[in-house]
């Protein structure tokens, strides 16, 4: 097996690359965007515009959860109110809100005073989805990786919005139960799942696709089970999980 790497790794994309060398996989990492001709892999880690070039020319079906997933959890889960809008209607927002990109980096994830702060339509299709998120303050965040419908390994990454890394709690992988239970039919086999305490409850704080996610403090070579599986051959992807493969949507204005 052959794992794709982007010209640019991170500390956790270092690790996991050593990772899948101990294993006995091959990796490459492009210079560019570029695919060099002859090329064949079979898996990817790599940040969502990496992969919208290189996985559909090497058959590679990152998977990722619906954009709008967050918006389909009930309130106990979320603690705040999140809806999934156009840009062009975040723009006539008047008050702070939590904003960010579904499934991309596009729009970056950060409190905007209001909707005017946003990226214009100079710069952004005002069609791009937005998540409009309450602002709330969680006093302590975890990665889960889940796999095959249970939580594979995790870790704390933050408290009190600071970096701040560490094994996950006996409570954190317990709410990652409870979640799958409920809602794993929701998500892809392969998936990463943030999850953290506000004012003393859990909630969830967002989902990202494991191929593109740190593995912060967790064990990478399980986290790396969870990656081989989130962005596999195309002819791998089980039934289940083809409502998952990643749709990328045109973010240049028009």
């Amino acid at each position: 097996m052959t794992l794709v790497l982007p010209p640019r790794l991170t500390a956790s994309a270092q690790s996991l690359r050593e990772t899948a060398h101990r294993r006995g996989l091959h990796t490459v990492q492009l210079r560019t965007f570029e695919v060099p001709a002859g090329l064949r892999a079979d898996h990817l880690h790599a940040g969502p515009s990496f992969a919208d070039v290189v996985a559909p020319l090497l058959g590679i079906a990152p998977l990722e959860a619906a954009p709008g997933w967050l918006t389909g959890l009930p309130r106990e889960l979320t603690r705040r109110e999140i809806t999934l809008v156009a840009i062009g209607e975040a723009y006539e927002l008047r008050r702070p809100a939590f904003i960010k990109s579904p499934n991309d980096k596009n729009i970056p994830a950060m409190i905007y005073t209001d909707g005017s702060r946003l990226p214009g339509p100079d710069a952004v299709d005002r069609r791009t989805p937005v998540l409009v998120s309450d602002i709330v303050d969680f006093t302590a965040e975890y990665r889960l990786h889940l796999l095959n419908g249970v939580v594979h390994t995790g870790s704390q990454y933050a408290a009190h919005g600071r970096l701040h890394l560490g094994p996950p709690s006996t409570d954190a992988l317990a709410f990652g139960t409870d979640l799958i239970a409920g809602y794993g039919h929701t998500l892809p086999s392969a998936i990463v799942v943030d999850v953290g305490l506000v004012d003393g409850s859990w909630a969830v704080i967002e989902a990202n696709a494991a191929w593109a996610s740190g593995a912060y403090s967790a064990d990478p070579d399980l986290v790396l089970d969870v990656i081989l599986r989130a962005a596999g051959p195309t002819a791998s992807v089980t039934a289940r999980d083809r409502q998952f493969i990643r749709r990328p949507q045109a973010t240049a204005a028009i």
